[in-house]
C-alpha cells in the first residue's frame, strides 16, 4: 500500500442517491459481502490514517449506524443544509480538527485556547462512499504521489473515451499541473475534446485545504459549495496541483443507479477471481462463479461452476466446492468436497463430504471424514468423525458422535411446539432407515435402533431399540374392499398363477431381531 501515512482519510457518504430509487441509503447497498461504503472504509484502513471521518447526511441514522458497525473507530461528522462537495468536506474537516484538539487537550498537551496550534496538520485524502473498485492499492499509489511531488493537492484522474458529463482536466502545457477543472456544461469547445476527467478523489495538504474551504461560495447555477474550486484557490495561493492518472479507468466510476452497481459488481468479481486464480485456486468457470470480498481460498482448492462463495467463508487447501453450491460464512478444511449444496455458518472438516442437494443451517459441524449425503438439511448440529448422515434426513439440536451411521429417512423431532430440545447420538451407533428420534433423548454407544423406530426413551449403550408392531397380512383384503380397481386386478391374477404370497406371509417382521436395520 502507500509508503506514507496520511493524517486522516475522509469519506463522502451524505448524498441522497435518488437515481438508486431505493429504501436502502446508496451507500448501504451490497456488494461482494460489504456494503459500498464499507468497501470506501476498507481501502481508508489499509493506508493506515491516523484517523478516519465519514460525513453523512441522507438517511443518516441508518449510515451512522452501519459505520459504526463495521468501522467502530471511525469518526461521523454531519453535513448541514448547506449543499455540495465542498460543504461535505469542511464539515469532516472540521470534526477531524475538533477531534485533533479534544485530543491534545485531554492529554494535557495543550490549553483550550491553543486552538490553532493543535488542528489537523498533513494529508488528508478525500474519497467517495460509492466509488467500490477505489481501493487501497489506488489510494496508496495517489498517496504517494502527493508525497513525492510535495503538492498542495494532488488529484485523481482518468482517461476515458467518452468523457461526456465529466469535468475535464486543463493541464499547463508546460508543467502538466492541473489549472482548473471545467465542468462539461461550461466546457469549451477544445476543453470538450480533452479526455482527461476528474475523478473526484484527491489529497489534500490539511492547512491548504482549511485556508481554501473558509474562502468557498455559492455563487453558481446550483448554489452550492463546490470541492473543484478550491483547486483554483490553491494554484492562486502558490500551491502545486499535481494530477494522478488512474491506471485503470473503470476503477474511478461511481455508483449512481442499479445498472451501476451491477457492472460494478462485476468488475470487481472479475478481479477477485483473478486474484485468487493467480494464487493458486482453480475456478472452472468464471462467468459462473462469485466470491466476496473477504472469502478466504487457500492453493489448490477447486471452485466448480455455479459457485456462491460469501462472507467470511474459508476454503482449505485441496477442497472442491461446487458445482451449484452457495456458502456463507462456511469453513470448509483441507480435501473436503461439498457438491451442490446450501449452507450457512457451518463448519466441515477435512476430508468430509456434503451433498448433493445438502442444506446446512447455522451451527453445522461435520467431523474429518464424515458424511452428510443427498436431501440431508442439518441445524444446530456436531457429527462426529467418520459418522454418516447419507440421505433423506432431518438432524437439529442434535450431537453424533463418531463413526455412526444415520439411516435413511431419520427424523431428530426436536420442537414440541414450544421449545427445542437436544439429542446425543453415541459412537459407532447404527441408527436404522425411517427413525424418529424424540428429543430429549440419548443413544449410548455402539446401539443400534431397528427399521422405523419412533425412539421416546434413551438406549443404553450396546442395546437394539425396537418399537414397531409385528407385521400382520390380512389376505384377500384388496380383492374384498377395492373390486374392480386394477389392483384387484392383478392379485387375481396373481392367484390363479399360483403365487399366493406365502413367501411374504412367511418372511420375519421388519424391525425385529433377524432384520433390525432396515437401512438403505
Amino acid at each position: 500500500m502507500s509508503r506514507t501515512r496520511p493524517a486522516a482519510v475522509m469519506i463522502l457518504a451524505a448524498g441522497a442517491g435518488t437515481r438508486m430509487k431505493s429504501a436502502t441509503p446508496k451507500v448501504l447497498h451490497p456488494l461482494a459481502g460489504r456494503s459500498l461504503v464499507g468497501h470506501a472504509l476498507a481501502a481508508a484502513a489499509s493506508l493506515d490514517p491516523q484517523r478516519i471521518v465519514v460525513v453523512v447526511r441522507h438517511e443518516r441514522e441508518q449510515v451512522a449506524a452501519h459505520v459504526s458497525d463495521i468501522a467502530p473507530h471511525a469518526l461521523l461528522a454531519d453535513q448541514d443544509e448547506i449543499p455540495g462537495t465542498g460543504r461535505a468536506v469542511f464539515c469532516g474537516l472540521s470534526t477531524l480538527d475538533a477531534t485533533a484538539v479534544a485530543a491534545r487537550v485531554a492529554n494535557g498537551e495543550v490549553g483550550d485556547s491553543a486552538v490553532l496550534d493543535t488542528q489537523l496538520t498533513g494529508a488528508v485524502v478525500v474519497t467517495s462512499g460509492d466509488v467500490p473498485l477505489v481501493d487501497g492499492e489506488l489510494l496508496g499509489a495517489l498517496m504517494d504521489a502527493h508525497h513525492d511531488a510535495g503538492s498542495a493537492v494532488t488529484l485523481l484522474t482518468a482517461q476515458v473515451d467518452d468523457p461526456t458529463g465529466y469535468g475535464r482536466i486543463v493541464r499547463d502545457a508546460g508543467t502538466g499541473e492541473v489549472v482548473e477543472i471545467v465542468e462539461h456544461k461550461d466546457a469549451s469547445a477544445d476543453q470538450l475534446a480533452i479526455t482527461e476527467i476528474n475523478a473526484g478523489i484527491y489529497v489534500f495538504d490539511a492547512t491548504v485545504l482549511r485556508g481554501a474551504l473558509a474562502q468557498l461560495g455559492q455563487d453558481n447555477a446550483q448554489g452550492e459549495m463546490y470541492l473543484t474550486d478550491v483547486i483554483a484557490i490553491a494554484r492562486g495561493d502558490g500551491g502545486r496541483v499535481q494530477p494522478f492518472v488512474a491506471p485503470d479507468a473503470a476503477a474511478t466510476e461511481g455508483v449512481n443507479d442499479r445498472v451501476q452497481l451491477a457492472t460494478a459488481g462485476r468488475r470487481l468479481n472479475d478481479r477477485i477471481l483473478e486474484r485468487w486464480m493467480r494464487e493458486g485456486v482453480t475456478i472452472v468457470d468464471p462467468a459462473t462463479t462469485w466470491i466476496d470480498a473477504d472469502v478466504t481460498l487457500a492453493a489448490d482448492v477447486t471452485v466448480l461452476p455455479g459457485t456462491q462463495l460469501h462472507g467470511a467463508t474459508e476454503i482449505a487447501g485441496g477442497a472442491t466446492v461446487g458445482p451449484d453450491s452457495t456458502l456463507t460464512d462456511v469453513s470448509v478444511g483441507a480435501g473436503a468436497t461439498v457438491t451442490r449444496t446450501h449452507g450457512t455458518s457451518a463448519v466441515i472438516e477435512a476430508g468430509a463430504t456434503v451433498g448433493p442437494f445438502s442444506y446446512l443451517r447455522p451451527g453445522t459441524h461435520l467431523g474429518a471424514d464424515g458424511k452428510i449425503g443427498a436431501f440431508v438439511e442439518t441445524k444446530n448440529a456436531t457429527i462426529g468423525a467418520h459418522s454418516k448422515v447419507p440421505h433423506l434426513s432431518y438432524v437439529g439440536d442434535a450431537t453424533i458422535g463418531q463413526h455412526s451411521n444415520i439411516g435413511a429417512a431419520t427424523i431428530f423431532v426436536n420442537f414440541n411446539g414450544v421449545s427445542k430440545s437436544h439429542s446425543t447420538v453415541g459412537d459407532h451407533v447404527r441408527i436404522g432407515s425411517d427413525n424418529s428420534l424424540i428429543a430429549p433423548v440419548s443413544i449410548g454407544d455402539g446401539a443400534y435402533t431397528g427399521a422405523g423406530a419412533i425412539i421416546r426413551r434413551d438406549v443404553p449403550p450396546g442395546a437394539l431399540a425396537l418399537s414397531n408392531a409385528p407385521q400382520q397380512n390380512v389376505d384377500g383384503w384388496v380383492q374384498r374392499r377395492r373390486p374392480g380397481t386394477g389392483s384387484a386386478e392383478a392379485a387375481d391374477r396373481a392367484a390363479q398363477a399360483g403365487d399366493g404370497g406365502d413367501a411374504l406371509s412367511s418372511a420375519p417382521p421388519a424391525g425385529t431381531a433377524n432384520d433390525p436395520q432396515g437401512e438403505a
